[in-house]
């Protein structure tokens, strides 16, 4: 990482890679502004950094900091003025013999084993292959105050689960990951609409869903679920609908 940088008000430090391959565009380089790794992180600096367009991951907060791409935009569902399409209610009604049920964050050998099976399956490509349990222990596995796990079990036995924050303004969507043999099921929408479900039992007014990348077909799905906002300018804005 290059020399710290301090925010205005001078409260907290960020720091800032250096250039690296990017994860999401091909033959682009990217940047990445940290906060302070050694600052405790309250709720409240959590939930403005949100409105920044920074990410949770493990015990990092983040947003990408190019000098000349600005691809990843952040993107949040309103909640209260969300819409099914009709492909997502099927899905929807087809799960519905999936409970599921908030616990906390922290490690159990079911989901690590149900999280190692879903990376070799499904991103034996990526940078989390191999996993491992130290790996995924600092990633998804930090109880804090405001994270937990929504876990979706199929006749007692784990199918998924969807890592979460629970911010003032809404529910934050960090990782989900679930059983990759039952494809028919499309458990990662289910997961999703699980999450608008959640947010609207608890009266929250978004789920943020991280960065939408143009162009990035692994991310297209984050706008399938509207009314979208992306967070351009430094304002949240709407994004038109798509049929």
């Amino acid at each position: 990482m290059t020399d710290p940088e301090t925010l205005p008000e001078g409260s907290i430090k960020l720091f800032r890679t250096t250039e690296h391959d990017c994860s999401y565009l091909a033959d682009r380089q990217s940047r990445t502004l940290f906060l302070d790794p050694d600052l405790a992180v309250t709720l409240d600096l959590y939930e403005q950094l949100t409105q920044a367009g920074f990410r949770r991951s493990g015990k990092h907060l983040f947003r990408p900091d190019c000098k000349t791409c600005h691809a990843c935009i952040p993107s949040r569902v309103p909640i209260q003025d969300f819409q099914k399409k009709k492909s997502q209610q099927r899905i929807w009604n087809k799960n519905q013999d999936i409970q599921v049920s908030v616990q906390p964050c922290v490690f159990r050998q079911a989901d690590y084993d149900l999280f190692e099976r879903y990376i070799a399956q499904r991103h034996a490509d990526g940078e989390m292959f191999p996993a491992s349990e130290a790996t995924y222990s600092d990633f998804l596995a930090i109880n804090n105050e405001f994270s937990f796990q929504l876990h979706l079990t199929l006749d007692d036995r784990l199918v998924g689960v969807a890592v979460t924050d629970q911010l003032p303004s809404g529910l934050s969507a960090v990782y989900t990951f679930f059983d990759p043999d039952l494809d028919k099921r499309s458990l990662g929408v289910f997961s999703i609409l699980s999450q608008i479900h959640l947010a609207q039992q608890w009266g929250l007014p978004y789920l943020y869903l991280g960065y939408w990348v143009p162009g990035c077909r692994k991310m297209q799905y984050k706008t399938q679920y509207q009314p979208t906002e992306l967070l351009i300018d430094g304002q949240w804005q709407a994004l038109e609908q798509r049929a």
